[in-house]
């Protein structure tokens, strides 16, 4: 049976519906149009997103605009909430006639057998709509909203993932030390390679010889789901997450070995920036030395947008052990998930039940709520919490942004109100993030279901939920 439900859910007026779309999209944010990682593979999806339609005989409008920048003022926006016992006369204006939308469609059969919901007024924070809300479900990607609140609360928005280069006391050997960014990227790792070498001349020290070390993390590289092009080998040193092709975002060709390719690069941008580097590059501790140079990541609350943008799972595994490391845990699988409950846990966060077996919600023995989820939406709305605000301004934009680019064309009135993130894998669809009522109200939602026929039955009945939270009238 239903939770209880609290307040006056409205659909006011068409215009005003097209006028909140419109807002939100040119608040939507500087991301490109992404396409799904672990969840297209996973759930044998079509390989489709962005663009890639053959042109028209004739030059025809877009379907729908292009989004703008940039993702905060909408929040501001929004935050302040109408009076919860507030009505515009909708349809769906008592929790009763919030039910009464929700719960044909959750009985839509492309949900599979096991469904679970949770609807939560941001402003209060109090349920308006639940169904087996603190149930726990296999997450899939949607748990990359709880690793990235964990890293958010336990380092800060503006924390900066390092690489250095340290030389031995003898200066005969120089250590390339990951500090476990996968975006570490050939310009910065260049730039790296000509801080080095400038450091290096001016000691008087050439050639050298070139050790890497990646020793931060520990316990297994490969994930439990094997090599796999959704994810390289996670270790604390590697470039653009060990890809072998040009690709920003989703499954790619991955290096068995990211670390070593790392340093076989930054020996050869070495030994042109002036420093010939002998051998090949070897494992090696980091001297106890200050680094000659080194290198940052964007703050954390770029590398949390991107991660929940494009699902990328690399940079969630990455969120994961820097969520250990904080907690002076071990940088692993299993160090990592105990960091994240936590530091979930620290939040008041409902965990009973919850298991993180990985950060990336490519291992089904992850264990969430649909409660967990909507609570940690619901915190970063809150003004008081502005560190967690990228867990809101990362949600891809329903219909144009990231892992939603090519959604809610069965449910168009959700598109540009819905922000939200997405979970597949087979048999397991989950959506969960936030939707603009017509009267101000920003809702927070979270719909699991499990044992589904098929992502293609899935994915619209889920669009179509959360775009009945926007006050619309459904296609």
């Amino acid at each position: 049976m239903p939770e209880p439900r609290i307040w006056q859910l409205t659909a006011g007026s068409a215009a005003l519906g097209l006028a909140l779309a419109a807002v939100a999209v040119t608040l939507a944010g500087p991301w490109d149009s992404g396409q799904r990682t672990a969840e297209r593979t996973r759930a044998a999806a079509p390989v489709t997103g962005g663009t890639r339609h053959a042109p028209p005989p004739a030059p025809a409008p877009p379907r729908r605009p292009a989004p703008a920048p940039s993702a905060p003022g909408v929040l501001t926006a929004l935050s302040p909430a109408a009076p919860a016992d507030s009505s515009v006369g909708s349809a769906a204006g008592r929790p009763a006639d919030l039910a009464a939308v929700l719960v044909p469609l959750l009985a839509d059969p492309g949900l599979g057998p096991l469904r679970t919901a949770s609807v939560v007024d941001t402003a209060t924070g109090k349920q308006l709509y639940g169904e087996g809300a603190t149930t726990p479900m296999t997450p899939a990607s949607t748990v990359k909203i709880a690793t990235a609140a964990a890293a958010l609360s336990a380092l800060g928005p503006d924390h900066r993932i390092a690489t250095t280069v340290t030389a031995a006391p003898d200066g005969k050997t120089v250590t390339l030390t990951g500090g476990g960014d996968p975006t570490l990227d050939a310009n910065r790792l260049r730039a790296l390679a000509t801080a080095t070498a400038r450091a290096l001349k001016t000691r008087g020290h050439a050639p050298v010889r070139l050790a890497y070390d990646t020793s931060l993390y520990t316990g297994p590289a490969v994930h439990p789901i094997g090599p796999n092009e959704n994810i390289a080998p996670v270790t604390a040193l590697m470039t653009r997450a060990g890809r072998l092709d040009d690709s920003p975002s989703g499954p790619a060709p991955r290096d068995a070995d990211p670390a070593r390719a790392t340093a076989t690069a930054f020996a050869a941008l070495l030994t042109r920036a002036g420093v010939p580097v002998t051998g090949d590059p070897a494992p090696g501790p980091t001297p106890k030395a200050a680094p000659l140079a080194r290198t940052h990541s964007a703050p954390l609350a770029d590398l949390v947008e991107r991660t929940l943008t494009h699902s990328d799972n690399d940079l969630a595994e990455a969120l994961a052990r820097q969520t250990a490391l904080a907690h002076k845990l071990p940088a692993s699988f299993d160090g990592a998930g105990k960091a994240v409950r936590a530091e979930l846990a620290r939040l008041g966060l409902p965990v009973a039940g919850t298991r993180f077996a990985d950060g990336s919600g490519l291992d089904r023995d992850d264990r969430v709520s649909a409660a967990l989820l909507t609570g940690l939406l619901t915190r970063a709305a809150d003004p008081a919490r502005p560190a967690l605000r990228p867990l809101l301004t990362g949600l891809p934009v329903g219909g144009f942004t990231g892992t939603l680019a090519d959604r809610f064309d069965t449910a168009p009135a959700g598109a540009g109100l819905v922000r939200a993130k997405t979970g597949t894998l087979t048999g397991v669809n989950t959506l969960a993030g936030t939707v603009a009522t017509p009267d101000g109200r920003l809702l927070a939602f979270a719909f699991l279901a499990g044992r589904t026929p098929s992502p293609y039955r899935a994915q619209p009945a889920l669009d179509r939920l959360s775009a009945a939270l926007a006050g619309q009238d459904l296609p």
